[in-house]
């Protein structure tokens, strides 16, 4: 079922892309396999590299107060080709719970899982309730059967009867819920806690994942959600309706959860004025029309203190008629287009840049090792030929060259013994960088933090136990800030020793950027004040408070803690790698030319022989560089959004 559009083009083109450099990085590892120029270590990098493409994902959230129209836009953008709203999105039945979709590329099976309301009052934050599917209703979706497959996904807008005790139990506001008329005392909450949608789809399939959230009351009710989830989104789209523009609670939405210091959102935050056409008027004609839109786009660029060009009027139920019904001039009426373009230029570029400035970055740099090392290979055998251009073979040309490529090759047999003997130093480097960010450490500080919590009588003393679990956190970054430089210098050092005596100028050892680390940890412990300070945690009892400070925010802790570690323990590898690639190619290379020219020397072959045998050889290392040229063009081929060189008008439509 192909989608058609901007964004479905965009992202297959991305996808395509990721693709491209996957094949390219397999013709490498042939390619240096074929030449006896691979090693584990370029192995393990090279897979590495695959490994982050393949599990590469662009998470969109969907933000908006109920009823402006979050999950009908949905429909639109992914779901018009089955012919009908998959998703719940009439007036009454909408998305009561988070949803996530998806498609699992590990099971490559279509589902829908839904997380029981009542796990809110258990101790496991959602993080560890999804690797234990037994807890999650599980609901097969059969893509071949839209209408069963519209039934079962309706299960996402269903609500359940409580009491008001019970709504609070749950960690819901009971002023913000509606009242249950066929049952008299009681209110309504959504009867799941969070919802999976994986579902094969063309742009889900390429990473792509979508997270539709409930209202202002859902987002308060569920911490994990507000300071995890939500603020990783590499974009948010903030939903509006263009005929109420923005709303207090509108704003209250924006304020507390969106346009904070604490999200990252690098890839952009936008906003959508959906219902736009409410605002056509074909009495007054389109120049009115577009007046009248551009009027709100004006003031809810001053109300959001966003820039007018990041508003996109649109309306998502003319949208998803106008694609069932195939009407072109409804679809740009709608200008559901504008939003796609808007996903296209900002979202997806920001990934691409990702992608080169890491992955092919690096990529680039072992290639270049390749080539100079081809490259000196190839001035090797043309100084051979040259000794070969006579009459006869000048052998005590050629014994020199033995000698001086000989002495060459003890050379880098001696730096590759160094420099495993530096990667000894680097590894018990490394793995006291890592006993700083133990998991053991980590889970001490969890464990002091809970005691601490539990014996306190006060709010100011659970306030300070907070505070105190993430200066403990801050100072183990701090402490691996301090030793990483020093580490960073030591692998300084030694390339700086091997520069001087090698023609290896342009290689330098990868950083370890620790800093992004102690900039996370940062940022999360003020995402924790806010926690602290809000009225809502406030009035909550001590063992809830407790247990919502270890799912939300020593859960995130947790998981900053472990991408540290990750790091401080890939490092030191890497660190050596391009200097110890070099010298094990050199060594490589050299190796093949004293065994070839003692041949040379020892043979009874005559310089014609030798010439023709020669050129064949440098024939071959030419094709060999050719080839690395052409990887090296095809790894540097500009991503999609770069290369198409499209103009997007984001004026909108009337």
């Amino acid at each position: 079922m192909e989608q058609q559009g901007t964004l479905s083009r965009q992202v297959q083109a991305y996808h395509q892309w990721k693709k491209d450099l996957i094949r390219q990085m397999g013709y490498y590892q042939l390619w240096l396999q074929n030449n006896e120029l691979f090693s584990d270590d370029i192995g393990q990098r090279i897979r590495n590299g695959v490994e982050l493409l393949l599990a590469d994902e662009l998470t969109i959230a969907f933000v908006g107060e109920f009823s402006r129209g979050k999950t009908e836009l949905i429909n639109a953008l992914f779901f018009s080709d089955y012919g009908q709203r998959m998703l719940p999105s009439e007036a009454g039945r909408t998305t009561m719970c988070p949803t996530e979709l998806f498609f699992d590329r590990d099971s490559r099976e279509n589902y829908l899982s839904l997380l029981p309301i009542e796990t809110r009052t258990g101790e496991l934050s959602l993080q560890q309730l999804r690797k234990q599917p037994e807890r999650w209703h599980r609901f097969e979706l059969d893509e071949h059967h839209p209408d069963v497959m519209r039934d079962v996904l309706a299960e996402v807008a269903r609500n359940k009867s409580v009491t008001p005790e019970q709504a609070r139990d749950l960690g819901f506001n009971e002023d913000m819920l509606d009242h249950d008329r066929d049952n008299p005392g009681h209110v309504l909450v959504p009867a799941w806690r969070h919802a999976l949608i994986s579902i094969r789809h063309p742009l889900f399939e390429q990473g792509l994942r979508i997270l539709d959230t409930p209202g202002l009351n859902a987002l308060g009710s569920e911490p994990e959600l507000t300071y995890s989830m939500l603020p990783r989104a590499h974009a948010v789209i903030f939903i509006l309706s263009a005929d109420a523009g923005v709303t207090a609670s509108d704003m209250a939405l924006w304020r507390e959860h969106i346009d904070t210091r604490e999200a990252d959102h690098r890839a952009g935050r936008f906003a959508v004025l959906n219902k736009v056409d409410v605002l056509w008027d074909d009495l007054q004609g389109e120049a009115h029309t577009r007046q009248a839109i551009e009027r709100v786009r004006a003031s809810t660029a001053d109300h959001l203190g966003i820039h007018q060009r990041d508003i996109i009027p649109l309306s998502a139920k003319q949208a998803l008629l106008a694609r069932v019904r195939k009407n072109k001039a409804l679809f740009e009426r709608a200008n559901l287009g504008q939003l796609e373009n808007l996903i296209v230029e900002r979202i997806l570029t920001y990934k691409e840049q990702l992608i080169t400035q890491n992955l092919i970055s690096d990529l680039l740099g072992m290639l270049q090792n390749s080539q100079a090392n081809l490259q000196a290979r190839l001035e090797g055998l043309e100084q051979e030929r040259q000794a070969c251009s006579g009459q006869t073979t000048d052998k005590a040309a050629l014994r020199r060259m033995a000698e001086k490529a000989q002495k060459e090759y003890d050379f880098y047999h001696k730096q590759v013994i160094a420099l495993r003997s530096s990667r000894r130093l680097m590894d018990s480097q490394g793995d006291m960088l890592a006993r700083i960010v133990s998991e053991d450490a980590f889970e001490a500080h969890a464990a002091q933090a809970r005691e601490q919590m539990s014996n306190s009588w006060t709010t100011a003393g659970m306030n300070r136990a907070m505070e105190q679990f993430f200066e403990r956190l801050e100072s183990d970054i701090a402490n691996l800030l301090t030793e990483a430089r020093l580490a960073e210098k030591m692998a300084a050092g030694i390339y700086s020793r091997y520069n001087q005596d090698s023609r290896s100028q342009h290689l330098a050892p990868a950083p370890l950027r620790v800093g992004r680390h102690m900039i996370a940890v940062r940022e999360l412990r003020k995402k924790a004040r806010r926690f602290r300070i809000s009225p809502k945690n406030l009035l909550t009892e001590q063992s809830l408070l407790i247990r919502r400070f270890f799912n939300v925010m020593v859960s995130e802790a947790r998981r900053l803690h472990e991408r540290a570690r990750q790091d401080v323990e890939r490092w030191p590898q890497q660190a050596l790698l391009p200097v110890m690639q070099y010298s094990l190619e050199q060594k490589q290379m050299l190796e093949h030319q004293i065994r070839r020219l003692r041949e040379m020397v020892q043979a009874d072959r005559n310089s014609r022989a030798e010439r023709e045998r020669l050129d064949k050889t440098i024939a071959d290392i030419q094709r060999q560089l050719a080839m690395t040229n052409t990887m090296s063009r095809q790894i540097r081929k500009p991503p999609p959004s770069t290369s198409q060189q499209k103009v997007v008008n984001l004026s909108g439509a009337g």
